[in-house]
């Protein structure tokens, strides 16, 4: 498809891609790195069953092994242990290592191979029989058992390790060579070699075998690969893997398949939005959402509809916590970093409702915190899913999501059903921000309708009556933000981050502090492994 523009006058146009296009190296790599460490295990299995059979050999009937033989098997078997422990235990390996590793899997495995080979032959040298006529015979029976695991070789590689048909072609043609080559060579070392040509054509036909299939299987799953990673595209976007679902649709983690951008896609389904006219105010959304540029909202790359009647857009990709997640996981914030956090929604805040845009559904879990640029802490307002324009919009789709948000951060007049204005987000954050400070929302009751109700009539239990420790001049600011009048609360989200900032608490969470925080408990993909909140 096309990329459609963000113009909030312009037209959406989606149209097919012409043609497949090459998967991200990442993909590729991610395939290939699992494909491997499948392999090790099966190599590292085979060969130890083998070593542990030819020792028991060995000790049973001294001589009957050669201990080169036993050698060879023993380091055959070190190489896939080590190969095995690099793969399962390196999370992230360069593309150029993981085919490094491949070859010298292979490349060992193909070695040990002719080495059985030549000394299975060279065990039944000279060949006699009862009669010239079965020379033949006992020559192929001494090397079947070992053509049995060429041709398993040349079918497992083709099938299992994710390759080009030229690139499959070229390494399994060189492996469908080796016994060929180890049967000439042993002639050339021992003389000549009863019905060699025989020999050698009925080994050709099977490696010949082994070897189509291998190829042959080698491209038919690349193309299924292909079409797999084509139907998972929507225009110059790669889905990647499901990050969460809702009642509206599906976000995913995506990549930009040009410039190699993680991204965010939120798919709205048809049958979720509900109507075409639900989807073209959704459409109105996104390209006023796109309009902000604040650092603290997350920005929208990208939207279009798919042929299905699909809508998406394209966001930017967030690895963090979000709020809901680092206080219920561990617990409520320092006073200061909560200040710190809530500032940012504010400035965010600030733009939207200079622009008439009132989210309606500020909540912990639509507030991400994250590093973005070596800065530490950032928190991003995500999903205007439920963004009110009042210049956009009519009033019947106003009237159908009047009521829409969560109870447990909802505004008083919004739960009412009333007009709402920036204040009603103000209220909203107050409530946020006595879960963070507390660990739980204003207001906990049975069911929804009754947490609205609470919103509505019921007094909110002070802060440090929770936590003591709350200071006294944060919690008033908190109070504020929750009067149920909206005109006994900040007037705009300018005024409630001036409050926030002339807290006694607000310098306590530096960038030192959030940087040596992220930095201690930050994955090396810079993607959340469960940080402490303190």
């Amino acid at each position: 498809m096309d990329n459609v523009p963000i113009s909030p006058g312009g037209r959406m146009r989606v149209t097919v891609s012409a043609g497949p296009g090459p998967q991200p190296a990442a993909e590729v790599r991610s395939l290939l790195h699992g494909r491997l460490r499948i392999f090790s295990l099966i190599g590292l299995a085979a060969t130890t069953v083998f070593l542990i059979k030819d020792l028991i050999r060995a000790w049973q009937a001294p001589g009957l092994v050669s201990p080169v033989d036993v050698g060879l098997q023993a380091v055959l078997v070190l190489i896939n242990l080590v190969s095995a422990g690099v793969l399962w235990g390196c999370r992230q390996l360069a593309l150029a290592v993981l085919r490094v590793v491949e070859l010298i899997m292979l490349g060992a495995t193909v070695a040990f191979f002719a080495w059985a080979q030549y000394t299975a032959l060279a065990a039944g040298w000279p060949f006699h029989g009862p009669d010239e006529s079965r020379q033949r015979d006992i020559l192929l029976l001494a090397t079947d058992g070992l053509l049995l695991r060429w041709f398993g070789l040349l079918v497992g590689y083709g099938t299992l390790i994710p390759n080009t048909w030229k690139r499959c072609a070229l390494i399994v043609g060189l492996v469908a060579l080796a016994p060929l080559a180890v049967m000439i060579a042993f002639s050339l070392r021992h003389g000549t070699v009863p019905h060699l040509s025989d020999v050698l054509l009925q080994m050709a036909i099977l490696m010949a075998i082994g070897a189509a299939i291998a190829v042959y299987g080698s491209h038919r799953i690349e193309e299924l690969r292909q079409e797999a990673f084509e139907a998972r595209k929507l225009g110059q976007y790669q889905l990647k893997k499901l990050l969460g679902t809702g009642g509206m649709g599906e976000v995913h983690l995506a990549e930009h398949v040009l410039l190699r951008r993680p991204c965010a896609i939120k798919l709205i389904r048809p049958e979720h939005a509900g109507d075409p006219a639900m989807l073209a105010r959704f459409e109105r959304e996104v390209q006023a959402t796109a309009t902000l540029t604040h650092w603290n909202t997350i920005e929208i790359y990208d939207y279009g509809r798919t042929a299905d009647g699909t809508f998406y857009y394209v966001m930017e990709y967030l690895p963090g916590l979000t709020l809901q997640e680092l206080i219920q996981e561990y617990g409520p914030l320092p006073p200061g970093r909560a200040v710190h956090l809530l500032r940012q929604v504010c400035y965010a805040l600030r733009e939207a409702h200079a622009i008439g845009l009132i989210h309606r559904d500020i909540k912990p879990s639509n507030i991400m915190t994250c590093e973005r640029g070596r800065v530490y802490d950032v928190a991003k307002l995500l999903d205007f899913g439920l963004v009110r324009i009042p210049h956009l919009e009519g009033g019947n789709i106003s009237q159908e999501l009047t009521v829409a948000g969560s109870p447990y951060y909802m505004s008083p007049e919004q739960a009412k059903g009333k007009e709402l204005d920036g204040r009603s987000d103000i209220y909203s954050l107050g409530a946020v921000a006595y879960f963070l400070l507390t660990k739980q929302p204003p207001f906990v009751r049975e069911s929804p309708i009754e947490v609205m109700m609470a919103h509505v009539r019921d007094p909110v239990i002070r802060p440090n009556a929770l936590r003591p420790d709350v200071p006294a001049d944060l919690q008033e600011v908190v109070l504020r933000c929750l009067q149920k009048d909206p005109a006994r609360r900040f007037a705009d989200a300018e005024s409630l981050e001036q409050a926030l900032g002339q807290c006694a608490c607000a310098g306590q969470w530096t960038q030192q502090e959030a940087a040596a925080w992220w930095r201690r408990w930050a994955t090396p993909d810079n993607t959340r492994e469960h940080p402490p909140a303190r």
